[in-house]
């Protein structure tokens, strides 16, 4: 008891001493100085950890590696770079084909200079499923700030002690493209390139490899002719490709002709050159500026992906569904255990709305142009077909083909642009096609009727210093004299629709032409999808020029054949405009369809019935009517068409042909069509659009040409060509001294 009592003594005297306002000891400052505070942490003070960690999470789901990298602590850092820590993430992301993350924080115990915080992860990929994993996250606070203390187990607890991720990808083949028949177009397959030396060539023999050739490579003879006729050359020309199977079945005959070289090959195999080459597009390599991006969708890297037309809007139903199996494996690159598995499942297949037999001879028809044809259903938007000349070999994409290299030499040297689809993605003014158009707002307004009438000289004097002149009188015939607004189109009289845009204008309706053409789906998308298409442009007229201008589809207006088609159709089925499609249907590998054509209405033409029918019938007459600009062209065709030819003048060259029309046959085994082709730089639409359609009708109706071409010797091969009289319009305009009422020439 005594020790006790002594040690609390102590203890009081003690306490009693360090207080000063005890007044026992009252030190003066000079004699003691005032000592500093021990260490203390304010806990109210100390920086939340639960959001540091937050923060963190979010730049790994936003795979901002930077921000994560700068909030590691300083011996973290040291221990790994920038790059390395980047490339932990990316590669883990990549080996388990991660699409997205995301993460929530479970708990989290804070000390004074130390924090824990309990995480879960969910990852999302495209070819293990869904993963989840529970990780830990220690942090250290410095200096005011948390700071994470990194290790690999953070990313995926199975990666501590230098593990990495595997993934073993089994890739079903690629899914077939077929026509609306079911007739193959786009396979896996083994083909044979095929080629020729001229010089080797015996002359007996030419006429029978040429034919040959021509045969299997769906060309013409008259143009594998010219590809050696000049010069005869002593070198390899490429010719084309042909399936295996098509040149066995040959092959007694063709090992017999001297001069022929064969390579065979197995690749992706676009059937007889390529049908409807621009409508199935082509598949390419994986560029190394899309590798990653592409193996983190479960893509090894060294397949081909789509990179146009259908083969890239329809990726992912031909890619099919990849399986794989995740493992984690250890530093010596053993198998540490399996962290799941999935199978593969086959391709799925995309049948066109296109005719394939019926596409490769509408190709052949505008075959020798620039230009392109479009043949539409009339009554429900569905692609027939839709070629785009020159056109190309998608075959020649295929590294392994002998032929690639030098045709893709001669495609991109050309200057001819082969790969636009000017079906689609073509801009041209549209000349007197337009004049449906601007007929619909001239009647829609009121001010007008079919039988208001015009004096359609050689003349057009209406605008201040201007005089324009109709087509007659660079063709030195007959004006068409006094003409109803229904025989002005039939003539396609100049004068009276530079008329109606000038009234129009000066009646302050100067949008009613262009928001007609609008109306008709110029100068924006069908919405075609399935390829790529341009919106063209109808301008609003600035001034009466203008406005003369727009009237005849000339000036700063430019359109797509896929346009032109589609209100062409609309123009015969009533006025319903459909969403042109290329698609009939998408099939699983055991037929059912994934997916099927169904006609969609996207707008409706603001016409009433009346007007509509009476645009009807000058068509009609534009076709039938012995003074109809198309009239010679038709003649004995058979199958009743209404339509409309077009020159549009081009300031880049001579002008370009078009014609216009759809048909009303009836024929239940043969939908209605409308159709439109352009001859870029060809000259009158009545002379050479006209004609091709023609060709297209017969093809479409008659299962083959029944009328040459009047630059024809016989059936796709062109003779020199000597121009015809014509009658369809394009205007001739003196020196214009007034710049704002200035067509353009």
């Amino acid at each position: 008891m005594k020790k006790i009592h002594y040690w609390l003594l102590l203890l009081v005297m003690l306490v009693t001493a360090c207080n000063p306002s005890s007044g026992r000891v009252t030190p003066t400052p000079e004699a003691s100085p005032t000592p500093l505070p021990a260490p203390q942490v304010n806990l109210t003070s100390v920086p939340d950890s639960q959001s540091a960690a937050e923060a963190y999470l979010a730049a790994w789901q936003a795979e901002d590696f930077e921000t994560m990298y700068g909030m590691l602590t300083k011996i973290t850092q040291d221990a790994i770079s920038l790059e390395d820590f980047k490339q932990r993430y990316q590669d883990t992301a990549v080996n388990l084909s991660l699409y997205s993350l995301e993460s929530e924080v479970l708990s989290v115990l804070t000390n004074p200079h130390s924090a824990q915080v309990a995480y879960r992860v969910n990852f999302h990929t495209a070819l293990v499923g869904d993963l989840q994993r529970d990780m830990v996250m220690n942090l250290s606070l410095d200096q005011g700030t948390w700071q994470v203390q990194w290790e690999e187990s953070m990313i995926m607890p199975e990666l501590s002690g230098g593990n990495h991720l595997a993934l073993d990808v089994k890739i079903p083949t690629r899914g077939n493209i077929y026509d609306r028949n079911g007739e193959v177009v786009v396979a896996q397959s083994d083909a044979v390139a095929l080629g020729i030396i001229p010089s080797q060539m015996e002359d007996d023999q030419q006429g029978r490899l040429v034919t040959e050739l021509a045969r299997l490579t769906n060309r013409t003879t008259q143009s594998i002719v010219e590809l050696y006729d000049k010069d005869n050359p002593d070198w390899y020309i490429p010719v084309g490709e042909a399936s295996a199977d098509a040149v066995n079945a040959r092959y007694d005959v063709l090992s017999g002709l001297s001069g022929l070289v064969m390579n065979g090959f197995t690749s992706r195999y676009y059937y007889d050159g390529g049908i409807a080459p621009h409508a199935t597009g082509y598949v390419l390599s994986i560029s190394p500026e899309e590798l990653d991006a592409y193996k983190r969708k479960g893509y090894l890297g060294d397949e081909k992906i789509g990179a146009a037309g259908l083969e890239k809007w329809g990726e992912d139903y031909l890619t099919g569904s990849r399986g794989a199996s995740l493992y984690v494996m250890d530093s010596q690159g053993q198998i540490v255990t399996r962290v799941s598995q999935t199978d593969a499942s086959p391709a799925e297949s995309i049948y066109m709305t296109i005719e394939a037999d019926f596409q490769e001879e509408v190709q052949k028809a505008i075959a020798g142009f620039r230009g392109a044809v479009v043949v539409l259903e009339r009554d429900t938007g569905r692609v027939l077909a839709m070629a785009s000349s020159p056109g190309f070999d998608p075959n020649a994409f295929e590294p392994s083909n002998y032929n690639s290299s030098l045709d893709l030499g001669t495609l991109y040297d050309s200057g001819e642009q082969p790969f636009l689809n000017r079906a689609t993605q073509g801009r041209y003014p549209l000349g007197s096609v337009f004049k449906i158009i601007t007929m619909a707002a001239a009647l829609e307004s009121g001010l007008y009727t079919a039988d208001s009438i015009y004096e359609c000289g050689y003349e057009f004097t209406e605008l201040p210093n201007l005089t324009l002149y109709d087509w007659t009188y660079e063709h030195e015939v007959a004006a068409s004299g006094t003409l109803t607004l229904s025989e002005g189109l039939m003539r396609s009289c100049n004068p009276w629709f530079w008329h109606l845009g000038l009234d129009l204008y000066r009646q302050n309706r100067p949008n009613d032409v262009s928001n007609m053409a609008r109306s008709f789906g110029l100068g924006k998308e069908t919405g075609i999808g399935q390829v790529a298409e341009d919106t063209g442009n109808i301008p609003d007229p600035a001034n009466e020029g203008d406005a003369v201008q727009l009237a005849i589809g000339q000036g700063t207006m430019e359109v797509t054949p896929l346009q032109v088609a589609n209100f062409i159709a609309a123009m015969g089925n009533g006025g319903t405009l459909y969403r042109p499609q290329v698609v009939e249907k998408v099939t699983s590998p055991n037929g059912d369809a994934v997916m099927s054509f169904e006609p969609e209405v996207i707008g409706t033409l603001p016409i009433s019935d009346k007007n509509l029918e009476i645009i009807q019938d000058a068509m009609w007459t534009v076709v039938n009517e012995p003074r109809g600009t198309a009239y010679r062209t038709f003649v004995n065709l058979g199958i009743p068409v209404y339509g409309k030819t077009g020159t549009a003048q081009n300031p880049m060259g001579d002008s370009h042909a078009w014609f216009a029309g759809y048909t009303d046959a009836g024929n239940e085994d043969r939908p209605d069509i409308a159709i439109a082709v352009i001859a870029e730089n060809a000259g009158e639409g009545s002379d050479i659009a006209a004609p091709i359609f023609r060709r297209v009708v017969e093809l479409y109706y008659f299962g083959k040409p029944l009328r040459l071409y009047w630059w024809e010797d016989t059936y796709y091969v062109t003779i020199t060509p000597t121009p015809l009289y014509t009658n369809t319009p394009i205007p001739t305009i003196t020196p214009t001294p007034d710049p704002n009422a200035t067509p353009e020439p």
